[in-house]
């Protein structure tokens, strides 16, 4: 949620920033701004209440001339979208911009204190005491690094803030507190640039095939970007030596590829994806698993008493299917839990408890902050993430990549299936390291495991079918999505796909609850999905499904190609193909995103950026 993006160099600042703030629309918004610095000292400000493409300048408008300036997406915290409240946001003088991230959870008492002190508010925000504060520094004599610092050390809660002035033209101060989003910085030739999010900061390092090298803040830390170059420091002023990361060409490219939304073009990449999880941690040949990247050993393993998996969203979903993994497959009792509530309960957490943080961006703010308290309480502490420096692949003791690429979509698809094939992978380890797993189940898995990418491959082959059924269920406000077993979570992710992108009101329930109140609701305006693939539990799913016709409903139903007497039973169908219990959530959950973009698109939705939603959500 909400970008920034910050330029200073030798060539024009505006279509740079513009362009950086394109390439974060993915992360979900609602208004959008510009400040560039011209050559006099001022502040040329443009913003919009909408889309980035608000601020494009028509054939009648000049383009703000100069070669620093920042921009920002806004998500509405405090106060609703409006041009005031829009960043950058401006100090009394209008000699400071400020662009920012996160909450100001003290903002106002310190709002309070400045008004009092004469400064003059003009919108809603927490942002604009950010504003007024450096103001505040910089009327006491303080240079404007040392002003931005102070300013920092005023403000409580997680912080991203870019900054300049005026009066020391040609310098951004860039500053991350807690954990709220990232910030990247970029210096090449002359020319800096900072952004929440690597996209933002491709238009300065990309040059041919050539990546080019980030530095990532911590919490703490401090940018001073200049043409000469970039200073870090922290809290407290020392100066910090940081270290680059190469940017690799995968993380450049994010391009549409010839599809109409990422979303499609990310559920079409889904074969791919999960052959990457797989990549150098399976033996096909000798049939076993190995994930170097975990620092335990065999007796650490056996030792562990119990798993605990914790996400939120779609990666909560994930940590659910997670859950029987570890306890199929690995022998071991497991939870899962949301991660914004396990962090503000006192947890029971040893060295004997191994826990699982999983995401996509690993910068999610609940998941950060939960994995500190595990962290701080001693446990052992793993992440499952798909991006390379994120602040959970800090904080955790190994990572297990989920190498899916790039996912701009803001409903998450391919990194869904990428973290069920590493917790797959993660639960058949831990088996065969404690004795569970037999080296004939743990060939079972792999050989599972390698047919997964063809199943999901012929789910995608064709769309024609969604097509037809978004054509029927697309009028419809309410959805109930039914499962049972591993396959309870896969309802809660389908409905949360449908509502996410479609915006109908879409319910997942165990099917087990049914009869304990959703029932209630079933009637011929209710669409009832039910997943009922060919497993153990196939015979519990038909009898729901009975029952919802028993009531007058519409019953859609998920099964297992071939299944021709339950097809008769229903009013609609999809079908998987025959697989094992283990590789049925990874399948069945491809239709269900499937069925889900098809009727957004109908209901003429915004599937890459649906209202109200960011990709990552890095404040509370």
């Amino acid at each position: 949620m909400c970008g920034i993006v910050g330029y200073v160099g030798h060539r024009e600042a505006w279509p740079l920033i513009f362009e950086g703030l394109q390439r974060l629309e993915y992360r979900g918004y609602d208004s959008a701004g510009i400040a560039v610095v011209d050559s006099a000292g001022q502040f040329h400000l443009r913003k919009t209440v909408g889309k980035v493409n608000g601020l494009a300048l028509n054939h009648n408008q000049a383009m703000p001339q100069g070669t620093i300036g920042l921009g920002h997406t806004r998500w509405a915290t405090h106060g609703k979208p409006s041009y005031a409240n829009a960043h950058p946001h401006t100090d009394c003088g209008g000699h400071v911009a400020v662009v920012h991230n996160g909450i100001v959870e003290n903002f106002l008492e310190l709002k309070r204190r400045l008004l009092d002190a004469g400064h003059s508010f003009k919108s809603e925000t927490d942002t604009e005491v950010i504003t007024h504060l450096i103001e505040e520094g910089l009327d006491q004599g303080f240079s404007f690094e040392d002003a931005f610092l102070r300013m920092g050390g005023l403000l409580k809660g997680s912080q991203a803030i870019t900054a300049t002035y005026t009066e020391e033209p040609g310098k951004l101060c860039v500053l991350r507190l807690g954990h709220a989003g990232g910030i990247v910085v970029a210096h090449r030739n002359g020319e800096g640039i900072v952004g929440s999010d690597l996209p933002a900061v491709l238009p300065l390092i990309r040059d041919g095939s050539k990546a080019g090298q980030v530095a990532f803040l911590d919490a703490g830390e401090m940018a001073a970007v200049t043409r000469e170059g970039v200073d870090y420091r922290d809290l407290e002023g020392n100066r910090l030596d940081k270290e680059l990361r190469d940017v690799s060409q995968d993380e450049m490219v994010i391009d549409k590829g010839g599809y109409r939304h990422f979303m499609l073009k990310e559920m079409m990449e889904q074969p791919q994806a999960v052959t990457s999880a797989l990549r150098n941690r399976v033996d096909f040949q000798a049939g076993r698993i190995d994930l170097p990247e975990l620092p335990f050993s065999q007796q650490e393993i056996q030792q562990f008493q119990r798993v605990v998996l914790i996400g939120c969203g779609t990666s909560l979903h994930a940590a659910q299917v997670g859950r029987h993994m570890m306890e199929r497959l690995g022998g071991i009792p497991a939870e899962a839990e949301s991660a914004s509530e396990f962090r503000y309960r006192d947890p029971l957490i040893d060295q004997r408890t191994l826990v699982v943080s999983i995401a996509q961006s690993g910068e999610t703010a609940d998941t950060v902050a939960a994995m500190q308290i595990v962290a701080e309480k001693g446990g052992r502490l793993i992440t499952i993430c798909n991006v390379e420096g994120s602040q959970s692949t800090r904080l955790a003791e190994a990572t297990l990549y989920t190498h899916s690429g790039v996912e701009i979509g803001v409903a998450s698809t391919k990194t869904f299936i990428s973290a069920l094939t590493v917790l797959s992978l993660l639960g058949a380890y831990l088996g065969q390291a404690r004795g569970f797993l037999t080296p004939e189940a743990t060939r079972a898995v792999v050989d599972d495991l390698a047919r997964c990418p063809r199943l999901i491959g012929e789910i995608l082959a064709d769309t024609a079918r969604y097509e037809k059924l978004a054509q029927r269920f697309y009028k419809y406000e309410n959805f109930l999505f039914l499962g049972r077993g591993v396959n309870a979570p896969i309802a809660l992710e389908g409905a949360l796909k449908l509502k996410e992108v479609s915006y109908i009101h879409a319910e997942g329930y165990p099917a087990g609850e049914m009869k304990h109140g959703p029932i209630a609701l079933i009637d011929r305006g209710m669409a009832t999905l039910a997943l009922a693939p060919r497993d153990s539990l196939y015979d519990k799913m038909v009898n729901n499904i009975l029952e919802v016709k028993a009531r007058d409903g519409v019953v859609l139903a998920l099964m297992t190609e071939g299944d021709d007497d339950l097809a008769s039973q229903v009013d609609e169908a999809l079908y998987i193909p025959e697989a094992t219990e283990l590789l049925v959530p990874l399948l069945s959950v491809v239709p269900l995103q499937l069925l889900a973009y098809h009727i957004a698109l109908l209901r003429d939705c915004d599937v890459d950026q649906p209202r109200n939603l960011a990709k990552t959500v890095t404040v509370e």
